[in-house]
């Protein structure tokens, strides 16, 4: 019998983190990596939902290659399971491979292992209030309280209220500046971060009813899985026929009983170096010009620079609106404009 008092969270490790490189690389990528305090970002994730009162063990879906990574940073005596992708697949199949294995009543919490979130008792809160939306089989996305207006993220633009949240009146993809100005000045509009609730079952329902082939192949991947300890391993063939997809488009885009819950919790996806120095910046009150860098750093003149150093002193005069990374024998300089394309440079793509 499925605990209905607790949340199940599901962690998903996927993606390579390529736009912070040199620092994240295939063989450690974003999610193991400590950027913004000691806890690696993925051990952030698992800590925010720990608490045995609101929260079953976590369920984390990653592929074979960050098992080791898994289950080094997690500690010893941790009670989780991790769900091994057969190949990466985007966030639809790697979901679903999770619901797919629960109780069809289990409420499910969807989070990303590599976003930054200041304030965990806001997300918790914001947890129990999806929750109960799931509860009633809504699909219930995480709507970010927009900080400005960022042309990097989708939107949500909120519906009729329902209940402590809203009705999803639709989904925007990526805006121009300008159609981002509007969003924020209206009010009426929140970031997607990527973080989902649902009821396992209900979420199952939807995907078959709107990717009924992805539905099937996830569902014959779990049936023919083999488990071994915590870790379960879905039947490689089936999960190969899978078209990857994102849940925005497979599901949330297509559903009619698609809900948000606004949350303010100093969100950032940590997408690039400039937003992780925008993520330091708003949780430093020295008030250092804008300056993020390492004591052994020498800065002279220096506004609004970024300095991330595996060992060697990093030293500049005069700069403005520059990221210096130095990481092992590698070293990035890039203006926080260029950041967005730091995964396009030949080094983050063979890494």
């Amino acid at each position: 019998m499925v605990d209905h008092a607790l949340i199940h969270p599901v962690i998903l490790c996927g993606g390579s983190g390529t736009r912070l490189w040199p620092a994240s690389r295939k063989s450690l990528p974003k999610p193991f990596l400590p950027l913004t305090g000691e806890q690696t970002l993925f051990q952030q994730a698992i800590s925010r939902a720990s608490d045995p009162a609101q929260f079953a063990p976590p369920m984390i879906v990653a592929g074979a290659d960050h098992a080791a990574l898994i289950e080094q940073q997690i500690g010893p005596g941790s009670d989780y399971r991790v769900m091994v992708e057969p190949a990466a697949r985007n966030t639809a199949p790697a979901i679903a491979l999770a619901a797919a294995s629960l109780d069809p009543d289990a409420i499910m919490l969807v989070c990303p292992s590599d976003h930054h979130i200041a304030d965990a008792k806001a997300f918790c809160a914001a947890a129990k209030t999806a929750a109960e939306l799931a509860k009633d089989d809504w699909l219930v996305a995480f709507g970010i309280a927009p900080e400005r207006p960022e042309t990097g993220y989708g939107y949500i633009k909120r519906g009729d209220a329902l209940g402590a949240g809203f009705k999803v009146d639709r989904f925007v993809e990526k805006p121009d500046l300008e159609r981002a100005e509007g969003y924020v000045a209206s009010g009426d509009f929140s970031w997607n971060g990527g973080i989902f609730t649902f009821r396992a079952g209900a979420l199952m329902d939807e995907l078959a009813r709107h990717r009924p082939e992805m539905a099937e192949a996830v569902r014959t991947a779990i049936g023919g899985a083999s488990r071994n300890g915590n870790r379960i391993d879905p039947a490689v063939h089936d999960f190969a026929t899978i078209t990857g997809e994102s849940i925005d488009y497979a599901v949330m885009e297509n559903t009619a009983r698609a809900a948000m819950v606004p949350v303010e919790m100093g969100w950032s996806d940590i997408g690039n170096w400039a937003a992780l120095q925008d993520a330091l910046n708003a949780a430093d009150q020295s008030g250092q010009a804008g300056n993020i860098a390492p004591d052994s750093a020498n800065l002279i003149d220096c506004d609004n620079i970024l300095v991330h150093s595996d060992g060697p002193r990093v030293s500049a005069i005069g700069l403005q609106d520059v990221c210096i990374i130095v990481n092992g024998d590698e070293v990035l300089v890039t203006t926080r404009a260029g950041a967005q394309q730091v995964g396009k440079l030949p080094g983050a793509s063979n890494q």
